[in-house]
């Protein structure tokens, strides 16, 4: 968001001058008008230093002042809490402003401040900052502007959010031993190749007799290491840009959000877990008023995932073409018989949002119960790997010494 200084005339006739943060004169130009001042002028300042020439800061760059969810879980509840207390919004964001510790954070609620002393709902401003209040975010605290029950909005929000910090935890804690293996399995694979291998290799040498295969492929992968690192770590770096430019595209994304619940052992998990997502962050929109259809296009954006967001648009079209959301949920495929059975009731009752609260409810269980056996269920695999590595390891090092034993007692 750029700064633009004005100069202007208020009711008075009196000359005013200041400095509006917005995205573009236009937006300026509103403000003002709401202040019942008439602008005159309205250039945008010069770039601060600290800031790339793409007008962002470095730090915002490289994602270290993006907002966590521990910030976002804090400003929800607290919102709540002076909701219900009956202080005004404003006076509300100024606190909040004052308070967080985040520097992204706490921009981005002074910058709202300013708009909505400028006339802006609490909903418009905060809708100016995608990267952090997303459109599931936004759509609450519209309805609950609309409806005068903000301080709901937020209590529900504060849930949503902690339920999903919740689950990230839990993904987490479980990853962490096996991350830990296979970290100290890389670095032990790189100790070899440069310290132990080459010892050996150049005792070999000295025997002049040909070396068994697991020896030969030992002192091969050495050489390349040894040799030929640079280029390794250049290639490395090369297809990590690569992956993360292509996951920038639309076909990229598309493409390894489909495949990523396809994963051996994890993939369920992350699908049911973003399928929990889905059913509570739709039962709240439900509960709160939203239309179903406008409901399942904000619900999309909020799961994350680019295939599933296409089959919940799917079901969107379904319903606005007249099929129930039951018919459109089992066209979707995504769902168990025992949920589609949940929703066939939520329907016949009336009582969908409370359903679909089981619905995510039902799918945490699993999550919870599949990331408590997922160590146990994966040990057996790092296991083998380690298996192999120690097997080639001492087939490559020891058969050669057992050779030249042999060959001593010969003599």
């Amino acid at each position: 968001m750029a700064s633009f200084n004005y100069i202007g005339r208020n009711q008075s006739g009196n000359q005013v001058k200041g400095v509006i943060e917005a995205n573009n004169p236009s937006v300026v130009a509103e403000q003002l008008m709401r202040k019942n001042i008439t602008p005159i002028s309205i250039t945008g300042t010069s770039k601060n230093k600290s800031e790339s020439p793409a007008g962002k800061n470095v730090s915002e760059i490289f994602g270290f002042d993006k907002v966590s969810l521990d910030e976002l879980i804090i400003f929800s509840r607290q919102m709540y809490a002076l909701m219900r207390s009956g202080v005004p919004i404003l006076r509300a964001i100024h606190g909040m402003a004052d308070a967080s510790t985040s520097k992204a954070l706490k921009k981005a609620l002074t910058e709202i401040s300013g708009q909505l002393e400028g006339g802006y709902t609490l909903s418009s401003a905060l809708n100016q900052y995608p990267d952090i209040f997303g459109s599931l975010f936004v759509s609450l605290v519209h309805v609950g502007e609309n409806t005068g029950q903000l301080e709901e909005s937020f209590l529900k929000l504060t849930s949503y959010l902690e339920r999903e910090q919740a689950t990230r935890k839990r993904i987490k804690t479980a990853l962490r031993y096996p991350s830990m293996v296979l970290i100290a399995l890389a670095a032990a694979l790189v100790i070899l190749n440069i310290f132990v291998i080459p010892t050996f290799a150049n005792m070999f040498s000295k025997l002049g007799a040909e070396l068994p295969l697991a020896t030969r492929f030992l002192i091969s992968s050495s050489d390349l290491f040894l040799n030929y690192w640079p280029y390794m770590l250049i290639a490395c770096i090369a297809a990590y840009l690569a992956l993360q430019k292509s996951l920038k595209t639309k076909k990229g994304r598309y493409q390894w959000d489909k495949r990523k619940t396809k994963i051996p052992v994890i993939g369920s998990i992350i699908e049911r877990s973003i399928l929990a997502r889905f059913a509570h962050s739709f039962g709240i929109i439900l509960k709160s008023g939203i239309p179903m259809t406008t409901g399942l296009t904000l619900v999309a954006d909020a799961v994350d995932n680019k295939f599933m967001q296409e089959k919940i648009v799917a079901m969107r079209l379904a319903i606005e073409s007249g099929e129930s959301l039951l018919r459109s949920a089992i066209a979707s495929t995504l769902f168990t018989p025992l949920v589609l059975q949940m929703i066939a009731v939520g329907e016949e009752t009336g009582r969908v949002d409370e359903l679909l609260k089981e619905v995510g409810d039902y799918y945490e269980r699993e999550v919870d119960y599949d990331l408590s056996t997922l160590t146990a269920r994966i040990e057996p695999l790092l296991l083998v790997v380690v298996a192999v590595m120690v097997l080639v390891l001492a087939l490559g090092i020891f058969t050669p010494m057992w050779d030249m034993a042999s060959a001593m007692q010969g003599k």
